[in-house]
């Protein structure tokens, strides 16, 4: 091993400092509260920089959850205390570097201890640990100690100084005699007044003070991390421009933005207390809401079948409908306990959309039992009714099996309602998608400006019919919950598509058929659902596209595999970048008038969806229509801000006892 020397190894900063400059950071001591995400990027940025000396305090160890941020966190330290496995990466860095450890963390009884012979606190604590927080600060302003903050927000961070004599962590922030959320509130807006961050916070629910968590990125911990070690180099160097509270800064790299704030009186600026109360309603509302309760968030799953269950469970279904149970019937054998909903769904036609959702389910298993190794199988059970078909997936190993390419897409593909960019799918964006559905299926692209009016404009019609059916309307009034950006077992109204206007006039209306009718007679209710959910998106997409089976499905087992093909091809356009959206309404229509099935006892329905169903012969041919199994929009876009979710794996898994 090389011998260390102090200015070979740091050598690459002069330049931006003096030679002088670096020899003072050699002798300067730093403290360090808190080795989690900011906390050990700050000590590997600021032993980086040169500082000679620190002080470090941490009481917790690392953990799995720690991985997505946090500098020492890798599976070699897990169990292992922070300030140990960060005071070692440090001393890797520069072995004469003189470090104090408090192994217990910091509190009112040790922080002078904490702090004796600091130049300089820099915070990294937990943002949940507010008392902590404030014996520290407190402290500094007693010592006449700088004090720096810099919080990870979203993919940014805010910066906060409080110097000697200046104002007091205390007078900008208000914290004393407040309830925790009132103190957290009021940490969060006095670190970024203009909030940056929070236009693009996709799942809200992920935020739930209670249980003190709250998302994070690592990019934010390492801006955090250039722009605290900036201003500490400031600071100890007395050069540079440096703000102190009641101004600061925020940076937020998604949104591009640069932000100086200044909020005279802390907390107790008129601006402030406006922010305060929107933050306190919102936060209300998010508790109302059950926005605590974090998705996806579960005790790790111990058997290979409930993993493969747990990942199948993401498989599209009408409406989110899931007409499945599972049942882990034992080691390698699970059996799917299939449903339909023709007996009170219209759109259910024989149970064929539901068997489609079953072979999309079945298709989940065995894209996922790749990702452990094993080959999935599945037979059918013959004896089962057709209403209620039930299927036995059988595993087995298969080391030299590679995970799925699919696999990872399984949880993220969605459904997008809303308008997508017009570009062309590329020949080989299309390629890989007629790849996909495999032999039997083929794909027919409807392209184009003119191909995507033909489609909007039949689309726009049979949602017409499809809004005015009294046999819909029950379906409509159960698949949709109000109020919600996601859902488990329904459609959340934030991802229909429509502006909040429009829901709010469809909320108003799914109250009765009467307000329906009312509605759709003196009002043209149908119209701006219609315009918004059908014919913008369907002009404004790369494409739309036919699933067609060598012949028309008729059979259980037919639907079954047309499932398992759309799947495949839905997991390849989300690999690819692409978004879709199911128009199975003009397919629908069109095999009840092939079929002669009675849907309604309206009968002017069965003159429009006879329209329906001519019109799609026209626009996709007469025996494509035929073959059709399935129907939608594709092309490029943001994904989905909100979508349906799935029935717990709790829920979904029944035991002997429950058949």
């Amino acid at each position: 091993m090389p011998s260390f020397h102090y200015e070979t190894a740091f050598a690459r900063n002069i330049g931006w400092l003096s030679h002088e400059e670096q020899q003072l950071l050699r002798a300067k001591r730093v403290a360090i509260a808190g080795m989690g995400g900011v906390g050990g990027s700050h000590l590997v940025t600021l032993t980086r920089l040169g500082i000679g000396a620190f002080t470090l305090a941490d009481f917790d160890v690392f953990e799995l959850a720690n991985f997505n941020r946090q500098a020492g966190a890798s599976t070699a330290t897990v169990g292992n205390p922070k300030v140990d496995v960060l005071a070692q990466m440090a001393l890797d860095i520069n072995p004469e570097l003189q470090l104090r450890s408090f192994g217990d963390g910091v509190d009112a009884g040790n922080v002078d201890d904490f702090l004796s012979g600091v130049d300089l606190y820099l915070d990294a604590l937990d943002f949940f640990a507010v008392e902590a927080r404030r014996t520290v600060f407190g402290a500094c302003a007693r010592l006449g100690i700088p004090a720096v903050t810099a919080a990870p927000l979203g993919m940014g961070a805010a910066l906060l100084n409080f110097l000697p004599g200046k104002m007091t962590f205390e007078e900008y922030f208000r914290l004393e005699g407040q309830e925790e959320n009132e103190q957290l509130l009021r940490f969060l807006l006095g670190l970024s007044p203009a909030m940056l961050q929070r236009t693009y916070l996709v799942d809200p629910t992920a935020v739930d003070f209670h249980a003190h968590r709250g998302p994070s990125t690592p990019m934010a911990c390492e801006l955090c991390a250039g722009v605290a070690a900036t201003e500490v180099a400031k600071i100890l160097l007395g050069r540079g421009r440096v703000f102190c509270a009641p101004r600061g800064l925020q940076f937020d790299a998604y949104r591009n933005k640069l932000t100086r704030t200044w909020r005279p009186g802390g907390n107790r600026n008129p601006i402030q207390r406006l922010g305060l109360w929107i933050a306190r309603r919102q936060l209300a509302r998010f508790g109302r809401d059950g926005a605590g309760q974090a998705p996806g968030l579960m005790e790790p799953l111990r058997t290979v079948e409930e993993k493969i269950v747990d990942r199948a469970r993401w498989a599209p279904s009408g409406d989110n409908t899931q007409p499945w149970r599972l049942e882990i019937a034992a080691e390698n054998h699970i059996v799917v306990h299939g449903s339909d909903t023709r007996d009170h769904v219209v759109y259910d036609l024989q149970g064929h959309a539901s068997q489609i959702a079953l072979g999309a389910l079945l298709e989940t298993m065995i894209i996922a039992a790749t990702e452990h190794g094993m080959r999935a199988t599945f037979e059918r059970r013959t004896d089962a009714p057709e209403t209620t078909p039930t299927f036995d997936v059988h595993l087995s190993a298969a080391p030299a099996t590679a995970p799925h390419p699919l696999a990872p897409f399984v949880p993220v593909r969605s459904v997008q309602r809303r308008a997508l960019r017009t570009r062309p799918l590329t020949a080989r964006e299309k390629a890989e998608l007629e790849q996909a559905v495999g032999h039997g299926f083929e794909v027919r692209w409807i392209e184009g400006l003119r191909g995507r009016l033909q489609v909007a404009g039949l689309a726009f019609r049979s949602a017409g019919l499809r809004l005015t059916l009294p046999e819909a309307y029950p379906v409509h009034k159960q698949v949709i919950e109000w109020n919600a950006r996601y859902s488990d077992d329904r459609i959340p109204d934030q991802a229909l598509g429509v502006d909040s206007v429009t829901v709010r006039l469809m909320a108003w209306a799914m109250q009765s058929w009467k307000r329906v009718r009312f509605l759709n007679r003196f009002f043209a209710g149908t119209l701006l659902p219609r315009i918004e959910m059908e014919l913008i998106p369907g002009i404004a997409c790369g494409a739309h596209f036919l699933l067609l089976g060598a012949h028309r499905c008729q059979t259980v087992d037919e639907f079954v595999e047309a499932g398992r093909a759309l799947q495949r091809f839905w997991l390849t356009a989300t690999r690819l970048g692409l978004q879709m959206q199911p128009e199975l309404t003009p397919l629908i229509f069109h095999e009840y008038m092939l079929d002669g099935v009675r849907f309604s006892a309206t009968e002017a329905m069965y003159g429009r969806a006879r329209r329906v169903s001519e019109e799609l012969r026209q626009v996709a041919g007469d025996e494509e229509a035929d073959r059709a199994a399935f129907m939608g929009r594709i092309g490029e876009g943001s994904v989905a801000s909100s979508r349906s979710r799935r029935r717990s794996i709790d829920d979904l898994l029944i035991s002997v006892a429950q058949r």
